[in-house]
């Protein structure tokens, strides 16, 4: 019997913009079967400010291993894993490798470590860093330097996505995408940019495939979310010639650097096939919550939005935490917020195991007083949410979305629909 190839790889993680010691990642290729583990620095754990950084990660001495749970699932812990590129970046990156291997036949084939070291230092989501032992953070720029391309780079991204989508794409194409990819998102083209005042930003652009305004339609609906109360992603359209560009601020930065993020796959440490719900959510946030209180009111806020916009797109990879202190979170902004004009109104992320996916305001209200709400708090929460997505179509026609009048039919049914009746009734 041939005996299976290993390959064994050791990093070191660290954290924040100071790249403070974290732990040691491991990472093992035996044949198909990939694993890692991951062991906290003594000098983390004796820190007076330590936290476990990933819900799967406990506080405590010597390597904790991880393998994929699934086909779908990763082979690293949730915080780590949330930082790997997501469907668009790893399209860019198999597809440069895809282009090299022609070149070169004895190129081994991508594996997951690969995936995750080629997302840029500077731009990975969270406060995690991944550098090699001897020192050294991957793919880094010297200082004074960042890989990440400013706004007025915006046009040379759009058009080497737009040539990755047709299938056009020139070696040079994917060699200047690579590494700007992001977490946040899906299959959708995009990209990760530095704002004009250096803040970071998701530019998104518009699909091949699309048939109406995809990317207006966005911060449409991130901006009816802050006239919700839900706290949100910043939003504007920039436009590249006739092209609608969504940039979106990344939420996981401030003043003096990086914030820990995990995703809500991660505080829950739920596999992808799994139907997970938000009331286990809402009992991460009691247990783990810096203000449990006012989030769960936020998710309840949240999930009333959803269902009145038609966003069904909900899954667990779309709800994130940022750490706060001393292992406490709190919500992160809402982003990847869309109105689905042609889906059947029914939410990916299940109310409760007992309920089953969202798909009426009665089943919100009936569970309110799990999410920290009375009845007479939950109308109010409905009044405002209500009041806030009636006036879309204005909101769409505004200069900050651009909409034309001939586009608003396209996204009529996700906005009216017998949901938002039911709201004005019961609020009559």
């Amino acid at each position: 019997m041939t005996a299976l190839a290993t390959t064994r790889r050791q990093l070191q993680l660290s954290i924040g913009e100071a790249g403070i010691a974290l732990g040691t990642l491991v990472y093992i290729r035996q044949g198909q079967r990939e694993n890692s583990a991951i062991a906290y620095d003594q000098s983390w754990l004796s820190a007076p400010e330590c936290f476990t950084v990933s819900a799967d990660l406990q506080l405590a001495s010597g390597y904790q291993t991880h393998k994929a749970a699934s086909a779908h699932d990763s082979v690293f812990h949730g915080a780590l894993a949330d930082t790997a590129p997501d469907a668009w970046g790893r399209r860019v990156i198999a597809r440069d490798h895809a282009r090299r291997r022609r070149d070169d036949p004895t190129l081994r084939a991508l594996t997951e470590l690969d995936y995750l070291l080629a997302v840029d230092d500077f731009s990975r989501v969270g406060a995690l860093r991944l550098g090699e032992p001897e020192g050294g953070l991957h793919r880094s720029a010297e200082q004074g330097q960042r890989r990440t391309p400013p706004l007025l780079e915006l046009e040379r991204l759009f058009q080497a996505s737009h040539a990755v989508e047709q299938g056009q794409e020139t070696a040079e194409d994917l060699r200047y995408l690579q590494g700007k990819g992001t977490s946040l998102g899906g299959m959708r083209p995009k990209c990760t940019v530095v704002d004009h005042d250096g803040g970071l930003a998701i530019g998104k652009f518009p699909s091949m495939g699309d048939t109406r305004s995809v990317t207006r339609a966005e911060v449409l609906a991130l901006q009816l979310a802050n006239q919700a109360g839900i706290e949100a992603a910043a939003a504007r359209i920039v436009q590249i010639g006739d092209v609608p560009v969504a940039l979106i601020r990344r939420f996981d930065r401030h003043r003096d650097g990086r914030i820990p993020y995990q995703s809500a796959a991660s505080m829950l440490q739920a596999t992808r096939e799994e139907e997970r719900s938000y009331t286990e959510i809402a009992d991460v946030i009691r247990a783990h919550g810096h203000a449990p209180v006012a989030d769960l009111q936020q998710l309840w806020r949240r999930m009333v939005f959803n269902l009145l916009i038609t966003n069904v797109d909900d899954h667990l990879q779309n709800h994130g935490f940022l750490h706060v202190s001393r292992g406490l979170w709190r919500l992160a902004p809402a982003f990847d917020i869309n109105p689905f004009p042609d889906k059947q109104r029914e939410s990916k992320t299940w109310l409760s195991e007992q309920d089953g996916p969202i798909t009426d305001l009665q089943m919100l209200l009936a569970r309110s007083s799990w999410f920290a709400l009375d009845k007479q708090q939950a109308m109010r929460v409905l009044a405002q949410v209500q009041a806030a997505i009636e006036n879309w179509r204005e909101v769409a026609l505004s200069r900050a979305i651009g909409m034309q009048p001939s586009e608003l039919d396209d996204f009529a049914a996700a906005f009216e629909h017998e949901q938002m009746s039911a709201a004005k009734a019961l609020l009559k």
